[in-house]
């Protein structure tokens, strides 16, 4: 009861979602950045980078984009203001129109990282995606697994992703106020730096971001009353966010921007 309550308060936009949906279905056209999304430089910078990213779109080849996650990464009837479909938008609208952006979602729901990974060789092998974001560490830390065991995991799922010839982002968790005290999250966020730093892989740190916005009253996380519209509000900065990670970790130049 306790781990169904725990994950009923951080899974800010949890619902049920099919196994597997194309964000490019329902993806929106993208207005102008609310001064709600505003984040200082820092948490949108890494030194590790997305060469075959790169390598795509100075080529001209699709961009084609698997985002593995839980049911945070969906909002329940409006998957065009999920943040993948609002990624897919923003990087449509920031790239050449000449470059086509697939966006798909795998939610592998109320699993570990251990069990997530079990699926990537079969996964990898029907998606054969460009860019793998792969955003875990909630149900790990909900069940307490060991830090070190759940090192592991990510580990391994990193590994599966690289082998099948992918680029790798790590998304870790959420960050929810009301559950701040209630589960131990930071060997988890330490563990999964740790994995991206040993495999040159930029980490999409979620949890700081998020708490930034609350931090600065961009958006009340606490209140038990926030809906739909302030998902949408988030998952629209999100996707925002992870579309300019996405950019500046492939270092595109303004030759592969448009202007």
């Amino acid at each position: 009861m306790k781990a169904k309550v725990l994950l009923s308060l951080i899974l800010l936009c949890g619902g049920l979602a099919a196994p597997s949906a194309r964000a490019e279905d329902a993806a929106q056209p993208a207005p102008a950045a609310p001064a709600a999304c505003e984040l200082p430089s820092y948490l949108l910078s890494s030194e590790a980078q997305l060469p075959k990213v790169a390598d795509a779109i100075k080529a001209g080849k699709p961009l084609e984009i698997l985002v593995i996650g839980s049911r945070s990464t969906t909002i329940p009837a409006s998957e065009d203001a999920s943040y993948p479909a609002r990624m897919q938008a923003i990087l449509k609208d920031k790239l050449p129109p000449s470059e086509a952006v697939h966006v798909s979602v795998e939610i592998q729901s109320k699993k570990t990282a251990e069990e997530a990974a079990a699926s990537f060789v079969k996964l990898m092998e029907a998606k054969r995606p460009t860019l793998v974001i792969w955003q875990t560490g909630t149900v790990d830390a909900i069940r307490a697994i060991d830090p070190d065991d759940f090192r592991g995991a990510v580990t391994e799922g990193v590994s599966a992703l690289q082998n099948a010839g992918a680029d790798v982002v790590l998304m870790n968790l959420q960050y929810s106020p009301r559950t701040e005290t209630m589960i131990s999250v930071p060997p988890y966020l330490d563990n999964m730096r740790v994995v991206a730093q040993e495999h040159d892989i930029p980490l999409f740190d979620r949890f700081a971001i998020m708490r930034q916005w609350n931090d600065q009253g961009q958006f009340d996380l606490f209140s038990p009353s926030r809906g739909p519209e302030l998902a949408k509000q988030v998952h629209d900065c999100l996707g925002r966010a992870l579309a300019q990670f996405v950019i500046d970790a492939a270092h595109l130049g303004p030759a592969q921007q448009q202007n």
